[in-house]
C-alpha cells in the first residue's frame, strides 16, 4: 500500500512540474512575439502570461471549473511574470536558440493537450468534449495572444499544430477507454507521458518534414 502511494505521489509530482514547464515555454514562446512585436515590458509580461496560462483559462471558464486553476495556485502565473521579465531581459540570446524553442514548444503542446484530457475527464465531458478540452489548452493562449496582436492566429494557418493536439487528445481518450474497460492497466502518469510524447513526435515530424493540410485556393476575382 505504501509503495503505491509513494509511485502515486512521485506520478503527481512529475506532472506537475511537466506543468510548470509547459506554462514556462508557453510563457516565452509568448514574451518572444511581444518582443517581435517591440512591446514595452507590461506587454511583453503580458504577453507571456496570456500564452503561458491562457489556455487553461478558457478550458476552465468553458467547463465551469471555478476558480480557474491559475487562480487557485500563484506559481503558474507567477512564473509567466519572471519568465517574461526574463526574455525581455535577455531577448538577443533567446534569438540565437530558435530551434530550442520549437522543440520545446512542441513538448509543450503536447504536455497542455494532455493535461486538458484529463481536467475534462475529471468532469465527466464526452469524447468530444475531451478532445476540445485538450486542444483549447494547448492552443488557447496562442489564440488569445493573435487576437490581440490583430493577425490571423496561427493555429488556423501553422499547419500540424492544432491538428498535432488534436490527435494527442483522441489517443489519450483511446488510452482512457481501454482503461476503464480493464484492456489495459495504465496509470494516469502513462497515459499523460505517452500522449505528450506522442504529440511532440508529431509536431517535431511536421516540422521536419513540412507536414501542411491543403490550404483554401480561392480566386482573385472571387476575393473582389
Amino acid at each position: 500500500m505504501l509503495d503505491y502511494l509513494s509511485v502515486f505521489i512521485m506520478s503527481e509530482n512529475l506532472i506537475f512540474f511537466a506543468d510548470l514547464l509547459g506554462t514556462v515555454i508557453f510563457a516565452i514562446t509568448g514574451a518572444v512575439s511581444g518582443m517581435r512585436l517591440k512591446l514595452d515590458l507590461l506587454g511583453v509580461v503580458t504577453f507571456g502570461c496570456i500564452v503561458g496560462v491562457g489556455g487553461g483559462i478558457v478550458r476552465d471558464t468553458v467547463i465551469g471549473a471555478t476558480p480557474v486553476a491559475v487562480l487557485q495556485n500563484e506559481v503558474y502565473l507567477a512564473s509567466c511574470i519572471v519568465t517574461g521579465l526574463v526574455v525581455f531581459l535577455f531577448f538577443k540570446r533567446l534569438e540565437n536558440h530558435k530551434r530550442v524553442i520549437l522543440i520545446c514548444d512542441a513538448f509543450g503542446l503536447g504536455v497542455f493537450t494532455a493535461l486538458g484530457v484529463a481536467k475534462g475527464d475529471l468532469y465527466h465531458l464526452g469524447p468530444i468534449g475531451l478532445v476540445l478540452c485538450g486542444a483549447i489548452s494547448a492552443v488557447g493562449g496562442g489564440l488569445l495572444r493573435d487576437i490581440m496582436a490583430r493577425r490571423i492566429p496561427e493555429v488556423l494557418v501553422n499547419n500540424f499544430y492544432a491538428t498535432a493536439s488534436l490527435i494527442g487528445g483522441i489517443a489519450n481518450i483511446i488510452l482512457l477507454k481501454l482503461n476503464k474497460s480493464g484492456y489495459l492497466r495504465l496509470s494516469s502518469f502513462s497515459c499523460f507521458l505517452i500522449t505528450t510524447l506522442l504529440v511532440l513526435v508529431i509536431r517535431l515530424l511536421a516540422i521536419h518534414y513540412k507536414f501542411h493540410l491543403p490550404g483554401a485556393r480561392v480566386e482573385n476575382d472571387y476575393e473582389r
